[in-house]
C-alpha cells in the first residue's frame, strides 16, 4: 500500500495528537471538540480521505496487475472470474476498513482522553460511544461503496483517475440534484448516518444541503443495494475482460 494512503488516513490523527499534547482542554470545550470531530469525519474522511484512499487501493487491484503483467496468471487458473473479482474486492475492503477504521479510533481516543474524567464520562456514560459506532459504520460503508466503484473503473479505463475525478465532482454536487439522481451516490446515503451534522460555510455549504431525512436503516440498505448493483455489473464486465499487454 502506498505511503500517501497512510498519510490520508492519519493526517488528522497527527493534528489531533499535537492538539492533545499542547493545547488546554477545559471541560466547557468538550462540546466544541465533539463538533470538530464530526466535521473531520463529515468533510475530510468522507469527502477526501476515504475517497482518494480507496482510489489508491482498489484501482490497482485489477489495473495494477495488468501493468505488472501478472493478471493473466489469475485468469488462467481454474477459478471463475467472478470469484476472483469478489476476492479482490474483499481483500481491498479489509485493507481499507482496517486502515481508516484505525484512524477513526485513534482520532476519537486522542480527542477525549485529553479531557480526562469528563471525556471518559462522555464516552462511557454519554453519547460518545454511540457516536463512535456511527462513525465506524460510516467509514466501513464508505470503503465498501467507493471500493466497488473504483474497482469497476479500473476495469473500464486504462487510467481510472480522470473518471474518479468526475465521480468526485458528482459526489460534490449531488446534494443539489433531484432526489432520484441522489440515489446514484455513495455520499448521499452516508450523510444520513452522521450522528452530528455540521452546517457548511462558503463552498462547504454545497456539501451540506438539507434534504429529506431518511432513517439510518433505509440509508444503509440503499447503499448496500447500490454496492451490489455495481459489483454485479463488475462481474459481468470481468467475464469479457481481455488483456492486451502490448497496449497497456
Amino acid at each position: 500500500m502506498a505511503a500517501w494512503i497512510y498519510f490520508l488516513a492519519f493526517c488528522p490523527t497527527a493534528i489531533l495528537l499535537i492538539h492533545t499534547l499542547f493545547a488546554r482542554h477545559p471541560q466547557y470545550e468538550l462540546g466544541e471538540d465533539t463538533q470538530i470531530l464530526a466535521a473531520i469525519v463529515q468533510f475530510y474522511y468522507l469527502r477526501l480521505g476515504v475517497f482518494f484512499g480507496c482510489l489508491g487501493i482498489f484501482s490497482r487491484l485489477i489495473r495494477g496487475e495488468m501493468i505488472e503483467r501478472s493478471l493473466h496468471f489469475y485468469l488462467l487458473s481454474p477459478v471463475r472470474r467472478e470469484v476472483l473479482l469478489l476476492a479482490k474486492f474483499a481483500a481491498g475492503s479489509i485493507s481499507a476498513v482496517i486502515l481508516f477504521g484505525s484512524a477513526i479510533l485513534a482520532d476519537f481516543a486522542l480527542l477525549y482522553v485529553a479531557f480526562g474524567p469528563a471525556g471518559q464520562d462522555y464516552v462511557f456514560n454519554g453519547a460518545g460511544a454511540g457516536e463512535l459506532q456511527a462513525y465506524l459504520a460510516i467509514v466501513v460503508l464508505a470503503c465498501l461503496g467507493y471500493g466497488a466503484v473504483f474497482l469497476l473503473l479500473s476495469m473500464m479505463f486504462r487510467n481510472p483517475t480522470p473518471a474518479a475525478l468526475i465521480v468526485f465532482g458528482w459526489e460534490a454536487i449531488n446534494p443539489v440534484m433531484p432526489s432520484l439522481l441522489q440515489k446514484i451516490s455513495v455520499a448521499s446515503y452516508l450523510r444520513h448516518l452522521m450522528p452530528i451534522t455540521i452546517p457548511g460555510e462558503g463552498i462547504f455549504a454545497l456539501l451540506t444541503v438539507q434534504t429529506e431525512p431518511v432513517s439510518g436503516w433505509i440509508a444503509s440498505l440503499g447503499l448496500i443495494l447500490l454496492i451490489v448493483v455495481v459489483l454485479t455489473y463488475s462481474c459481468f464486465r470481468i467475464r469479457k475482460l481481455e488483456i492486451r499487454y502490448t497496449t497497456e
